[in-house]
């Protein structure tokens, strides 16, 4: 069994190369088309050889949620969620878990019904990082190498998914469980959650959750989680910029749902094009930002939805969205 577990955890690993692949929506040629998928100086050769390559498919269906599958998940109304269920081991990241884990973002990543994913996690702990013991079990350099390399594209991949992922905190997130917060791109946390990069305590300074965090929060207060290992309370971490809303544990699902719906009511256009811009922005200087998020905002102005949601505007009706 733990063989299957790890061939199946390989192959979705493997599989995270194609979540990055060309827009969803069409009535752009093809510069457009590089420019939002975000390929950056490589769109210019592309584009000089004037082809592009279209990946599609259809999200395989999930299987039955059960009290031993490693990820549950559930597609509704537009929104999938996908819950981390070790709940033993506080939803430790185990190999084989960040398998599942990378297997249902390449799905999602394929599947136009879904709008939003949600990242959430079973029983008192949202994640409470790394599985410690599995790590101590295979003590090589070789072995942790790839498991963090692994991790990391698990957690590029969530950036990368063209559906905004919110993440669910109920509980403790600590470790590579805060990474996990700080890797979505919107977070709504209990009133019980606590968050903490705690690494340090064990003399395993948390390198990889630093990049996640540092571009999350203002860097003083990166440091010094990094460098205590203290936990911080939800209402620290909405102060800092960590999460983006605090609810009390009865109303965290309405929250998640409540703001899960607001983004659904936008353009897909809008919402895949904009988070790609987003993040691609982030990693410019200024004047390089600028010119390509004009680049991608005249693109975005060629898709069908840009001009129905203007004429809704000036006619004064609801935006009928097409999704191209």
């Amino acid at each position: 069994v733990v063989d299957l577990w790890r061939a199946r955890s390989r192959a979705g690993i493997e599989g995270l190369a194609r979540v990055a692949r060309q827009p969803r929506w069409g009535g752009a040629d093809a510069a457009c088309l590089a420019l939002t998928q975000g390929w950056g100086h490589n769109a210019i050769s592309i584009l000089d050889r004037g082809r592009h390559d279209v990946h599609s498919s259809t999200m395989t269906q999930p299987a039955p949620s059960n009290d031993d599958a490693l990820l549950s998940t559930r597609d509704e109304a537009g929104i999938a969620t996908l819950t981390l269920n070790r709940p033993g081991q506080y939803n430790a990241l185990s190999e084989e878990l960040l398998g599942e884990l990378a297997h249902a973002l390449d799905d999602i990543a394929h599947d136009r019904a879904i709008r939003v994913v949600v990242l959430a996690g079973s029983g008192k702990a949202f994640c409470a990082g790394h599985d410690l013991k599995q790590m101590r079990a295979r003590p090589t350099r070789e072995y942790y190498e790839k498991l963090f390399s692994d991790c990391s594209r698990v957690m590029l991949a969530i950036q990368r998914l063209p559906q905004p992922v919110i993440a669910r905190v109920h509980g403790i997130a600590a470790a590579a469980g805060c990474q996990l917060v700080a890797t979505c791109d919107l977070a709504v946390a209990s009133t019980e959650a606590r968050f903490a990069v705690s690494g340090i305590n064990v003399g395993l300074f948390c390198s990889t959750p630093s990049v996640a965090l540092s571009r999350n929060i203002p860097r003083k207060s990166a440091f010094e989680m990094l460098f205590t290992g203290e936990f911080i309370d939800a209402p620290t971490a909405l102060a800092k910029g960590l999460v983006n809303r605090v609810s009390t544990p009865d109303s965290l699902d309405a929250a998640v749902l409540e703001l899960s719906r607001a983004i659904i009511a936008k353009s897909p256009v809008a919402v895949e094009t904009g988070k790609r811009m987003f993040y691609q922005q982030l990693e410019r200087g200024i004047e390089s930002a600028y010119d390509y998020a004009s680049g991608i905002m005249a693109c975005n102005m060629m898709a069908e939805d840009a001009a129905e949601g203007i004429d809704a505007f000036m006619h004064k009706r609801a935006p009928q969205w097409r999704g191209r």
